[in-house]
């Protein structure tokens, strides 16, 4: 009679649950496979929050080229703002490709990375990236053709070279930090100056000081971006400007690149009236330092830029404005 009774309590034994975290049980059977992109996916890659970079500099430069000719050479300035963008979406997805590659956004705070992520091959990420960088070529080539400026080509190919270069190649200069500077110089005076330069082939002061505008308020955008990531890129091994010189002074440099720019935009305002109307974009220039100086999440910061970004946007625009009127 014993062996029936053992029997059965062994038959109801393996009707039992499972004891211990079944999630444990499932992680231990290996890791889910990731989920392929969406076109949302891919379109958040693109980081739609730093276009308005790539537009503020063809603005203030078309407002200096119409300092210089009343007429809007409108199709030259098309060309440059598709320079612009498609530079500034290749550099995205570039980053995206290079930093996934080497694990700095395995465990970064802001949005999710492709190639980071899985859910894209790093492969394509990078020939989307390429595809890109080909379309700004592609534009700035039709503009050499049309302006028949040919030493701008080299300018150009210099420009792509600092897009890869900035996570890219064996010895980036993002990781050095020196993404500061080279944003200043090329999404600032380069792209500024460039775009008046073909329009009417000089350069007026008033775009010069516009581009300085523009180049700071694009290094207050990645300051915002560095800052977010400090701990993560410390660790990674990522030397920005940020993990250099700390958070404290980081928030200080935030608050001068974002209120120089108005200080131009007063001396502007003293021969162009209308360029007081972007001390409206103070407004929210004002909610970014805020932020930066009293966030307590590392996310808070996301905010931060986007609104920073805009802030770009709307004192290009207004800029613009004051030189054609």
């Amino acid at each position: 009679m014993a062996a029936p009774t053992r029997k059965k309590r062994s038959t109801s034994a393996s009707k039992r649950k499972p004891r211990g975290n079944p999630q444990k049980a499932t992680a231990a059977r290996g890791p889910a496979t990731p989920q392929k992109a969406t076109l949302g996916d891919w379109i958040g890659a693109a980081r739609l929050r730093t276009l308005p970079l790539a537009v503020t500099p063809v603005l203030i430069g078309t407002g200096g080229a119409l300092l210089v000719d009343r007429q809007l050479h409108w199709v030259l300035a098309l060309a440059c703002l598709t320079v612009a963008v498609a530079l500034q979406i290749g550099v995205n997805f570039a980053n995206d490709y290079s930093d996934g590659i080497r694990g700095t956004d395995d465990h970064r705070v802001g949005p999710a990375r492709l190639t980071a992520s899985r859910k894209a091959q790093a492969r394509t990420v990078l020939i989307v990236a390429l595809a890109f960088f080909a379309i700004a070529a592609l534009a700035g080539i039709a503009i050499v053709i049309r302006t028949q400026h040919w030493w701008m080509l080299a300018v150009g190919a210099v420009c792509i070279v600092a897009a890869w270069f900035y996570t890219g190649g064996k010895r980036p200069y993002g990781y050095a930090g020196l993404g500061e500077l080279v944003v200043f110089v090329f999404f600032g005076l380069v792209a500024t100056a460039g775009t008046a330069f073909v329009q009417v082939g000089v350069v007026p002061q008033e775009a010069w000081l516009g581009a300085v505008g523009a180049g700071l308020l694009a290094c207050a955008v990645l300051l915002a971006n560095n800052l977010r990531d400090i701990d993560q890129d410390r660790v990674a091994g990522k030397r920005t400007l940020t993990v250099r010189i700390g958070k404290r002074a980081t928030q200080v440099l935030f608050t001068v690149f974002l209120l120089v720019p108005f200080a131009i935009a007063a001396l502007l305002a003293l021969v162009y009236p209308i360029a007081w109307l972007s001390m409206l974009a103070l407004i929210p220039a004002a909610a970014a330092i805020l932020i930066v100086w009293t966030y307590r999440l590392p996310r808070e910061l996301v905010v931060a830029l986007g609104v920073t970004s805009l802030t770009s946007l709307a004192y290009g625009a207004v800029l613009m404005w004051a030189f054609a009127a």
